[in-house]
């Protein structure tokens, strides 16, 4: 598995810490960017993560601004996508199990290093539950074709 992670300068230093265990984790990794404390836009670097995960070129990616909640709503504008704002034990858990979530998000200036790197290691590990929970991941899949084709 490669990731794709992300991240704009409020997210810095809790991607570093998060690379650091991907690396301790054997996981591979694409970093988009930012690397740099100077002031970026999320939009950019959500976009460039969810961009690879919505066409397939990775399967999963992560996330990391301020609150977590720009770069959601970002990577939930693409076709595929279903981006989880976890900044706790459960919501990382049950984003994977109930909803196959493929890009986790965190905020950088909400959750700290230990705990998100115990969300990053408990959001790659859980598998996706399916059953009851792919019917309800068809209908957003239609949901997102009847969008596209403007048929809502």
């Amino acid at each position: 598995m490669t990731i794709a992670i992300g991240c704009d300068h409020a997210g810095v230093e809790l991607k570093k810490e998060i690379l650091a265990l991907l690396n301790n984790l054997q996981i591979q990794y694409v970093d988009y960017g930012t690397d740099s404390p100077a002031s970026v836009d999320y939009p950019d670097f959500g976009e460039k993560v969810s961009e690879t995960v919505s066409s397939g070129k990775m399967a999963k990616g992560i996330l990391i601004c301020g609150t977590g909640i720009g770069m959601s709503i970002v990577a939930n504008k693409f076709s595929g996508v279903r981006a989880s704002l976890c900044n706790d034990l459960f919501t990382a858990r049950m984003s994977r199990l109930h909803n196959d979530a493929n890009i986790l998000v965190i905020g950088g200036r909400i959750v700290g290093k230990d705990l998100a790197q115990e969300i990053v290691k408990t959001w790659v590990s859980t598998p996706f539950e399916g059953n009851r929970h792919c019917r309800r991941l068809d209908k957003i899949t239609k949901i997102e074709e009847r969008l596209t084709t403007h048929e809502i």
